[in-house]
This record gives structure tokens, sequence and C-alpha cells, in this order.
């Protein structure tokens, strides 16, 4: 298989975007917003110190299952080999980690 780049792809749910290119301009916004969301799941630490050690750990495990799901959905999106979907997954990821990840926004040196 190889990217190719059209607007009539399919991915996720059948029949969908449908081959209008404003459904499949509003599928990219989806799989970016997506990929966005993955990120801040993956930077975000629900758990206080000094909570119930077993309570905690059933919680991060529920939460590890959610954050892989969306994780997984990004990942089968892109799996359409679609070029548009590649580069709205990959910029949603980028765009995530600097929002929620990155050490500009912990306001911490890279040093």
């Amino acid at each position: 298989m190889a990217f190719y780049w059209s607007k009539e792809a399919q991915f996720l749910f059948p029949g969908w975007p449908d081959n209008k290119p404003g459904m499949y301009a509003l599928s990219l916004v989806f799989v970016f917003a997506l990929a966005i969301f993955a990120e801040f799941l993956s930077n975000l630490n629900l758990v206080k110190p000094g909570s119930n050690r077993v309570a905690a750990i059933f919680f991060q495990t529920g939460f590890q299952a959610v954050r892989a799901g969306f994780s997984y959905l990004v990942m089968l999106a892109v799996m359409s080999y679609n070029g548009g979907v590649f580069i709205a997954a990959v910029l949603g990821h980028a765009f995530g980690y600097v929002i929620f990840g990155s050490r500009l926004k912990k306001g911490s040196s890279p040093n």
C-alpha cells in the first residue's frame, strides 16, 4: 500500500467522509482534534500525591485504556493511507505536544 492524495477516502466509519470536499475537510479537522486530545490525555496527571494507592492504580488503568482508545482511533485513521489524514494526525500530535507536553508550557528551561 502507498499513500494517496485524494478527497476520495474512507476511514473510521463506513461511508465517511463520503467523497465530498466539505466532509473531507471536516474529517481532517476531526483527526487533527483527535490527535490533540490524545496528546492532552497523555500529559494529564489526575492522581494527587497521598491518594489511596489501590484506587489510584485502578483509576490510572481506566484512564490509560481511554487514552489508548483515542490513540488507536488516530492510528486507524492514518491507516487509511490518505496523505491528508496522515499530515493532519502528525500536525495534531505536534500541536498537542507544544500546548500540553513541552517544557515551554511547563515553564522550565531546556537544560
